[in-house]
């Protein structure tokens, strides 16, 4: 297996190396705007050669695995492709949003569909009928809050290798080869992709990227709910998510659709009490979803998700007060 992440890994150098060249005349670049982090036209759509070093090498070493989850790849192609026409030219969030919503339902064809929350205060919780709505409300949720935390370079690629990081040591524990296999496989193209995308970036990874990274890590903390507790995905996972409950929230609070754009999210306040530090605030970030994750695999499969739920939505709203201090103190209008 280690063969098969090697090759992904300098596929992926070779691959994200072409798409930089010749982005310029493939129209694949990213002109800054007033909430950019960068100031110059920089290329974009590395996705496009992390995804394809993994589509190409995969089927060399576990074609049986995807014969197996063959509708599961089949949503992820679909999800990687609305990306990159994004990239080319920017889609509308309607399509992007039908796209992804179209992928999670495919994903019922090989069970990977969000059953069970497990036990809430003595009360086993099934979802039933209900399963295949939530399922398409969490996967579309969480692909677009890790779309929203790729503001800086190098973030979005060093939060999903912590939380893939995750997923790999599940289901190697466990023996689920899917689970290792895709979790181990993007861990090393993402991997390759820092080469380009540490500060300063020659290379954005796009939506080809983001949407679809987001996408594969709400497959595997579906998939990983057959050994952990439902929430403790949440902390696991709990940056991307806090991020996007946060900013919702104050929003709302604020009187603003909680769909408008600003520069108030954890990266960009925290960036601001970096002094503008890029790596700082990246290797800060990580280190805090690297803490949420290990506090998340210790949480044993047969608790009370009850008193586990209190504490994370407890600590939803610590985080939001606490960042509405440094919002304030640094004057933003958020």
């Amino acid at each position: 297996m280690i063969l098969e992440f090697l090759l992904i890994f300098i596929g992926a150098l070779v691959m994200i190396g072409l798409v930089r060249s010749h982005a310029p005349k493939i129209g694949l670049i990213d002109i800054p705007n007033d909430r950019s982090a960068h100031a110059r036209h920089t290329p974009r759509g590395a996705g496009i050669g992390f995804y394809l070093s993994i589509a190409l090498i995969i089927p060399l070493f576990h074609f049986d695995l995807i014969l197996a989850y063959k509708w599961t790849f089949l949503a992820v192609l679909l999800v990687f492709i609305v990306g990159v026409l994004d990239d080319h030219h920017d889609t509308s969030p309607k399509t992007k949003f039908i796209v992804i919503i179209i992928g999670a339902f495919l994903l019922s064809f090989d069970h990977i569909v969000i059953d069970k929350l497990g036990m809430v205060f003595g009360i086993p919780v099934s979802l039933g009928w209900f399963a295949l709505p939530f399922t398409l409300f969490a996967v579309t949720g969480f692909t677009n809050a890790l779309n929203l935390i790729d503001g800086l370079d190098g973030l979005a690629a060093t939060i999903s290798i912590v939380i893939l990081g995750s997923f790999l040591a599940v289901g190697y524990l466990n023996e689920d080869m899917f689970m290792t296999v895709v979790a181990g496989s993007f861990i090393a193209s993402l991997l390759a992709f820092l080469v380009f995308n540490w500060h300063p970036a020659s290379i954005f990874m796009g939506d080809s990227g983001s949407l679809t990274l987001g996408f594969v890590i709400s497959v595997l903390a579906i998939k990983s709910l057959a050994y952990i507790p439902v929430v403790s995905v949440l902390f696991v996972a709990a940056l991307p998510i806090l991020d996007t409950l946060v900013v919702m929230m104050r929003r709302k609070l604020n009187g603003r659709s909680i769909f408008s754009a600003d520069k108030c999210h954890i990266h960009h306040i925290l960036k601001r009490f970096f002094e503008k530090n890029i790596r700082k605030t990246v290797l800060c970030l990580g280190a805090l979803q690297l803490l949420y994750s290990l506090l998340g695999l210790q949480i044993d499969k047969g608790v009370d998700e009850g008193f586990l739920l209190i504490l994370f939505v407890l600590n939803v709203i610590v985080v939001y007060f606490f960042l509405g201090r440094m919002v304030k103190k640094q004057q933003c209008n958020c």
